[in-house]
């Protein structure tokens, strides 16, 4: 007797076994199309890299030396001209036997012979660098690499720390809202009613100086903005059909924050985390110029941009070029690639895919 072949057997083994793909690795697949975003990912990634290698000292271990002369130009303006000597010719005085005076005369000769020596056995400071030295001799470069690890680690940390602390206070406020919503309200009232930079000032004299302290500032201060719009989306999301079907089936308050809503609204996070890092990376250039960022001993590109100030003034503009060329790769390369990872996440656009 033959056996009879059931009516789902024309389906393929592939299509039996097929699984619905997850939020975050269609996520990964839409990003990796999008070419702009991935290579400023890359961009991203070469500069962590390039603070990774500066923390272990394998370069810029040595920014503080002073390997060129004072204001060195750089290597592609060739070395600066020497002053031109006066034009008027110094007066002569008598031919006068100075032993005759000073018992030490005879011996200036021989010293100054010894100090030139010295000198010249000394490391000579280079005429040029590839970007110029600052009014100390310093290499340019090694302060914006050495500077590219506070200034990205204080930009992206604090925005990190910022996000973590808005995200959550705005899924609570948003979800659960009554006296919990007020309460957390209230506190964001209290933070936006004083003006920004005297929150700042206040937060500064009690933590004091130092990149940790940058970061705890900067983050106390600029999570606010998070806080709003994470829990008017939560708001939005807590009552739609998708959460309510994750409730019937016994999803627990967690899951339901945190699984369901949170990956919803990821794409708002990440813009907003985006401009954070962005802003935050500015106000350490501000703070160092005023004294409250990093220690006198440490380097970052609101250090640079302050000393290139009176640089700018007898036309050495080669620090401020360079702080500023790698400020803006790093920043328009992160915006980039948290735009990329926007659209990804989009559920609007998600819906219009195939």
């Amino acid at each position: 007797m033959s056996a009879v072949l059931p009516a789902s057997g024309n389906r393929t083994l592939d299509d039996a076994q097929q699984k619905s793909e997850g939020v975050w690795h269609a996520a990964w697949r839409r990003f990796k199309g999008d070419r702009v975003g991935y290579w400023s990912m890359m961009v991203v990634f070469a500069f962590i890299a390039l603070i990774a290698l500066a923390a272990l000292g394998v370069v810029a271990k040595n920014w503080q030396d002073e390997v060129g002369v004072p204001n060195a130009p750089p290597t592609l303006m060739g070395p600066a001209p020497p002053q031109a000597a006066s034009a008027i010719e110094q007066p002569k005085g008598p031919n006068v036997d100075l032993s005759d005076i000073d018992p030490l005369a005879p011996r200036y000769k021989e010293w100054d012979e010894k100090a030139k020596q010295f000198q010249t056995a000394e490391t000579p400071k280079r005429e040029t660098l590839p970007f110029g030295a600052d009014r100390l001799g310093r290499d340019v470069l090694a302060k914006a690499i050495k500077g590219t690890e506070i200034s990205v680690f204080v930009g992206v940390m604090a925005a990190l720390a910022a996000t973590g602390l808005g995200t959550l206070l705005g899924a609570l406020g948003g979800f659960f809202g009554g006296k919990v919503g007020d309460f957390l309200e209230w506190i964001y009232n209290v933070f936006e009613s004083i003006p920004n930079i005297l929150l700042i000032f206040a937060f500064a004299a009690v933590v004091g100086r130092g990149v940790q302290s940058v970061v705890i500032i900067l983050a106390l201060t600029g999570w606010t903005g998070m806080y709003r719009q994470v829990r008017a989306e939560f708001m939005k999301h807590r009552s739609r059909e998708y959460v309510r079907a994750a409730e019937a089936i016994g999803a627990s308050t967690g899951s339901r924050m945190f699984r369901h809503i949170l990956p919803n609204v990821s794409h708002v996070i990440l813009v907003r985390m985006s401009l954070l890092a962005v802003g935050f990376i500015k106000a350490e250039v501000i703070l160092s110029y005023l004294g409250l960022g990093v220690r006198v001993d440490q380097v970052s590109w609101g250090t640079m941009l302050a000393e290139a100030q009176s640089e700018l003034i007898l036309g050495h503009w080669w620090q401020l070029a360079t702080a500023t060329l790698f400020m803006a790769v790093f920043v328009t390369a992160f915006s980039m690639m948290a735009d990329a990872w926007r659209d990804a996440l989009d559920p609007k656009l998600r819906g219009l895919e195939k």
